[in-house]
């Protein structure tokens, strides 16, 4: 059984998370989704609108997701491919390079962002047609 992991917060859940989520587990049998939690997303100076419960509860209804994990700090990576057995890390590629270190313990692949999506083009979006 091949297992894949990945990262993010997954917030503002979108057709592009979804086509992440998609190509991730077609590398293999088994997606876990390393959840970035309430905590290291302030660490991150990243603010979700929804919380890490309701983020969970999102991603394990999606039918590509066998196991949502948190993810706390930046540091954890090595120990989750260790701990859950895992064969192929997977990131967007706007992270390319940034995980290479991993190459030591499973395959690294960095796959290309869905074009004309993101949480950041969605906020920026509604902020305009609020704010006129």
């Amino acid at each position: 059984m091949k297992r894949i992991l990945t990262y993010g917060t997954f917030d503002l859940l979108h057709y592009g998370h979804i086509n992440l989520l998609r190509r991730a587990k077609e590398l293999g049998d088994y997606l876990i989704v390393g959840l970035s939690t309430d905590e290291f997303n302030a660490v991150k100076h990243k603010e979700a609108y929804h919380s890490y419960e309701n983020r969970k509860l999102i991603l394990e209804a999606i039918r590509y997701v066998d196991k949502v994990i948190p993810e706390k700090d930046w540091d954890q990576k090595i120990a989750d491919v260790k701990d859950n057995d895992v064969d192929i890390f997977v990131m967007g590629d706007d992270w390319k390079g940034k995980f290479d270190f991993l190459k030591d313990y499973c395959e690294v692949v960095y796959l290309p962002r869905t074009v004309g999506i993101s949480t950041t083009k969605i906020k920026h979006d509604l902020f305009t047609v609020k704010n006129g």
